[in-house]
């Protein structure tokens, strides 16, 4: 029997005329994972990603527990400025994610959708909004965004803050990087900061933001020293795991807990063996849930993800003595901000530098810039001699997940990538 199946089963039963159940049911299933992960991990998973996994489920409980304390945000947000204030930021496709893994973004989607929400928009999106439209998520007491990349965050940040009132705050981000931009966004920046100190009746401690930009140098320098080190070792990894990763290079980077785990991780890397592993390097989002895509990359030794690009979208030092002007910088200079030849370049010099054997790009149901340039990197992956993979499907909706078809063209393509598909061209990318 699926114990999480028959439990969401009846969340999504109560949802309708009891939302406060609802939410008190995941609460208490939250609840029991959070023990569970610091008291009775997985005993496959290595120190560090037990570690993270208990960080992650905990984060995301207090953000159902104490949202007069959470604040909204996408991955791209400042979150270094918000944990100066006390609040824990979270990210709208975190939540999703989560109300994904309790098997009831179905109900939440569909629920949006009857309320007249486009079928055609993020998935993520929708779990999100549905989840609020049901009265089951509790409204954060803020909510930031920015206009990098994603071009439905905005208007459903806007949906759902103008619906349900809670103040929130758009940074836009130019595309280039030039003096007069990081100005701008220095500008909108200290507004954030003035009305983020007229909300919570604080003052910004800028010595503490200044320690926190610290912590994220280090961290950055600690990842950077353990993705070295795992090019030839066998270090255990799940789809989950490389998804909770968001949490360690965005939602909380730059806090002392999180810089643990880092140092945790570039040391505990060493314990593991190396190996001749196939090296896969991850483009996008990853469907944590799919049967066969976890029977290939869950704590397999034959094929490993090396990294995925959406953590390594902005590695360079910070100025900690300018923290507002480097936050600013930190944005506009983010890999994915502007053109898409800036994504492509991320991912040769990734490919390159740990030594990748292949390129697994998942396209998103709904995510117009995963989809849109991804032949623009198929054809320079064609030309570096390196196989890539285009996978169709949705990162939380089973329903828009098509098991045979996903397991038919990672089978074949594995098998190519095991005999050297690099030495024809004309399989090199499906």
């Amino acid at each position: 029997m699926d114990i999480i199946k028959k439990y969401g089963e009846q969340i999504k039963k109560v949802s309708d005329e009891k939302p406060d159940k609802a939410l008190s049911m995941m609460k208490v299933g939250l609840d029991y994972e959070s023990l569970r992960t610091k008291f009775h991990p997985d005993k496959k998973l290595s120190k560090a990603y037990k570690m993270l996994n208990h960080i992650v489920v905990k984060n995301t409980l207090k953000a159902l527990k104490e949202p007069e304390n959470s604040v909204w945000v996408n991955i791209f947000a400042p979150v270094e400025i918000l944990q100066c204030f006390g609040l824990n930021p979270i990210s709208l496709e975190c939540l999703s994610s989560f109300f994904s893994g309790f098997q009831c973004e179905d109900y939440f989607i569909d629920t949006a959708e009857n309320n007249g929400i486009a079928s055609t928009l993020c998935s993520y999106h929708k779990n999100f909004i549905g989840a609020m439209d049901s009265g089951v998520l509790p409204k954060a007491s803020f909510a930031v965004t920015t206009s990098m990349i994603c071009d439905g965050n905005i208007n459903t940040f806007r949906y759902v803050c103008d619906k349900y009132k809670v103040e929130d705050y758009y940074i836009d981000i130019p595309h280039d990087y030039s003096k007069e931009a990081e100005e701008y966004v220095v500008m909108q920046l200290k507004e954030l900061i003035s009305k983020l100190e007229k909300k919570y009746n604080k003052k910004l401690d800028y010595e503490k933001l200044k320690e926190t930009l610290r912590r994220e140098n280090e961290s950055k320098r600690l990842y950077a020293k353990f993705l070295e080190e795992q090019k030839d070792r066998m270090y255990p990894n799940t789809l989950s795991m490389n998804l909770f990763m968001l949490y360690a290079t965005h939602l909380n980077i730059g806090e002392e807990e999180m810089l643990d785990f880092y140092r945790l991780l570039a040391k505990d890397v060493l314990n593991y063996k190396k190996g001749n592993q196939k090296s896969i390097f991850w483009v996008h989002l990853f469907p944590y849930y799919q049967d066969t895509l976890k029977s290939y990359f869950n704590f397999n030794e034959k094929y490993v993800i090396k990294a995925c690009d959406l953590n390594l979208d902005f590695m360079e030092e910070l100025d900690v003595e300018h923290p507002i002007e480097a936050l600013a910088k930190k944005m506009i200079l983010n890999r994915f901000n502007g053109s898409y030849e800036r994504k492509i370049e991320l991912v040769e010099e990734c490919v390159k530098k740990y030594d990748a054997d292949a390129v697994i790009h998942f396209c998103h149901w709904g995510c117009k810039q995963s989809s849109g340039g991804v032949m623009l990197l198929k054809d320079k992956m064609k030309e570096m001699k390196i196989p890539m993979l285009i996978l169709d499907g949705d990162g939380m909706d089973r329903r828009n997940s098509h098991d045979g078809q996903i397991k038919t063209r990672i089978e074949a393509f594995l098998e190519m990538i095991n005999a050297g598909g690099e030495e024809d061209d004309d399989r090199i990318c499906m």
